[in-house]
């Protein structure tokens, strides 16, 4: 009986969602405040019945309830509890299931909590969240039930994608999901905002939270992500431009412009078309990334479903929910006011700059992504790998972080070209003199290599300008959050330039025994034995690791067997020095007695998932500051409000 809970639970979920969007419409032509006063009790109610839909269905999967398909064809009964509690969203129908929760719960909270919007842009800024999650209930209520029952039940389940028994899945999934409906909240308010009219800075103001800590949380599900593909996939790398991979990076690319633009429209009332266009573009890469993993059109370690109907679906709701945005925008951009004008040499248009070259690479990214599958669709096979990726998206990120460093040193509305290349004199300096370094010391890297160690130099001194001569003690929060957000950007680009540069590789087959060396270490394969795990046997060789007369800790890597379903994994060995990573992955054994190898030597290469949880930090500090700063704007005017109030009378 709980199957058929969760799933009606979930029809009146949807049935409220389309009540919801019906009272929007009604009340905001016919004006009655009532009805959009409803709106708010009906979103709450709406995200508690998903909340324990979802509920239900993890509750299926820990009591492996083999009668239900989902879990039948994702489970299994002997699997640890932690893979069955990450399974319940380790699937295309739980996965879609997570998706709607969280865009519900994100409207609930709009209904409750906020309080700085008028009432009309409330309501439409709800509709707009009614009208998506209508079109996900119906996706998944007529598409992809995650309630189907098995008749009859299944005396044993087939599994979960050994590659997914992994805890990064109890991780990676939701806070990406987390990240792409704080887009679809973005983009609800950016509807909202043309519907009524009101694109200015509170709308502006009312957006940045969502923003913000969307932008967290794709920094914080693309940096896990790329870490536990690093370590469970057994390659060595740490990115690697799959396609899905692509899916999640889109967004981010454009949520990092949106948050640059609704910055300047919540502080200086400015930049108002364009930061409504990155709202809607910011959505559609969420949108187009939830096609790619699910429409069955890409073949990834990623992709969750390879169903075309599914994917013809959601293309639909592409196409309505986009499309309708596009529309209205064209409809109304001509009734939005200029903002604020500034001069050529400003923070702001720096950070226009910035944003252009965001969406430069956001436009390479999606035409290496996409031109393959429109090749294939005319029967042509096109191949677009990392050469490409590199050279186009990693020439336009290094111009990219040049201005970056350059922004926070430039001052808003209008600043002095002279004035600015005295506050860049230091780190120009630093780049130069790193520049020869590399050339004299290193001369033969990439030129992007070099590019790249050298100017994470300059990015990191420049993002620590902000502070210079101020109180530290009166600094707010959110230039600390910016500080440390630019200061991540630099460090994980170090990382992965030294990563390029320096990196040593060795494919070997050795006997037990046998030694070799790859970069200042000595490996010797001391030996293999057979291991047996909770639900897996696997074979461990076992990796002696010196530099010079010093022993390491030994290396343990693993070649793994699953048994539901069958299937062979790599398990990596990784030690982690204070100027790198040794990294192991284990081979087939050959006729001659010989185990292949594939050890890396990766110098400074956590600098990259470092720099990426700086990041996100940085995005949190600066989410925590802003939300304390406006929720004192609100009680000051508040307080002001009272106080002609108690005058009046």
């Amino acid at each position: 009986m709980i199957a058929e809970a969760g799933l009606a639970l979930l029809w009146l979920a949807a049935s409220l969602a389309l009540l919801q969007l019906a009272l929007g419409l009604i009340g905001l032509r016919q004006q009655q405040d009532a009805l959009l006063d409803g709106m708010r009790v009906i979103a709450g109610m709406q995200g508690l019945l998903v909340a324990l839909s979802f509920c239900a269905l993890i509750w299926i999967f820990l009591s492996s309830d083999m009668s239900v398909k989902l879990v039948a064809t994702n489970s299994h009964s002997a699997k640890p509890w932690l893979y069955k509690l990450a399974g319940a969203w380790g699937n295309h129908e739980g996965s879609m299931l997570l998706w709607v929760m969280i865009l519900a719960l994100s409207g609930s909270l709009i209904a409750l909590f906020e309080k700085s919007l008028s009432r009309e842009m409330k309501a439409a800024t709800l509709m707009a969240q009614a009208a998506i999650s209508v079109g996900f209930y119906a996706f998944l209520l007529f598409s992809s039930s995650p309630f189907e029952r098995l008749i009859p039940a299944a005396k044993e389940g087939v599994g979960l994608n050994p590659v997914l028994q992994d805890p990064g899945l109890v991780f990676h999934p939701p806070t990406l999901y987390v990240g792409y409906v704080g887009l679809s909240v973005a983009f609800s308010f950016a509807v909202g905002a043309l519907l009524t009219q009101q694109v200015n800075a509170a709308f502006a103001r009312a957006m940045r939270p969502w923003v913000l800590g969307a932008w967290v949380f794709l920094t914080l599900g693309i940096t896990a992500g790329s870490y536990w593909a690093y370590y469970e996939l057994g390659w060595g790398g740490w990115w690697f431009w799959d396609p899905v991979e692509n899916a999640s990076l889109m967004p981010w690319l454009a949520a990092t412009a949106l948050l640059h633009s609704v910055t300047v429209l919540a502080t200086r009332d400015a930049l108002r078309a364009w930061t409504v266009m990155l709202a809607v573009i910011a959505f559609s890469m969420s949108m187009l990334g939830t096609f790619l993993v699910r429409s069955g059109i890409l073949t990834s370690v990623h992709a969750f479903a390879v169903d075309p109907e599914r994917g013809t679906f959601i293309l639909a709701l592409l196409g309505l929910y986009i499309g309708g945005a596009l529309l209205l925008f064209a409809m109304r951009i001509g009734a939005v006011r200029e903002g604020k004008r500034f001069e050529l040499v400003s923070r702001e248009s720096a950070l226009v700059v910035n944003n252009l070259f965001l969406s430069v690479i956001l436009g390479l990214i999606m035409i290496g992504t996409l031109y393959p599958l429109i090749m294939q669709s005319f029967d042509k096979q096109v191949s677009v790998g990392p050469p490409y990726f590199n050279l186009t998206a990693g020439s336009v990120t290094l111009a990219l972080v040049v201005f970056m460093a350059a922004g926070p040193m430039i001052r808003w509305r209008h600043d002095g070209a002279q004035a600015v290349i005295r506050r860049l004199i230091i780190p120009i300096a630093v780049v130069f003199v790193a520049l020869v370094g590399v050339v004299v010391m290193a001369p033969g890297i990439s030129t992007l290599s070099a590019f790249g160690l050298v100017l994470s130099l300059g990015v990191g001194i420049a993002s620590v300008a902000p502070l210079w001569r101020r109180n530290l003690r009166r600094t707010p929060l959110f230039t600390y959050g910016m500080v440390i957000a630019h200061l991540g950007v630099a460090v994980a680009m170090a990382g992965m330039a030294a990563d390029s540069a320096f990196m040593k590789e060795r494919l070997i087959a050795l006997p037990v025994g046998g030694r070799t060396d790859v970069g200042p270490f000595s490996v010797r394969l001391a030996g293999i034995e057979p291991i047996v795990g909770p639900n897996w046997t696997a074979l461990e060789a076992r990796l002696e690791v010196a530099r010079g007369a010093r022993n390491l800790t030994p290396m343990l890597p693993q070649a793994r067997t699953f048994t539901s379903p069958i299937t062979e994994t790599n398990e990596a060995a990784i030690s982690t020095r204070w100027n790198g990573q040794i990294y192991a992955a284990l081979g087939k054994s050959e006729v001659n007695g010989r185990w292949q190898l594939r050890l890396w030597w990766k110098p400074f290469v956590p600098m990259s998932w470092f720099g990426g949880i700086l990041v996100a930090l940085g995005g949190l500090l600066a989410l925590i500051g802003r939300v304390a700063s406006d929720l004192r704007r609100i009680s000051a005017r508040g307080k002001i409000a009272y106080r002609r109030q108690r005058q009046g009378r």
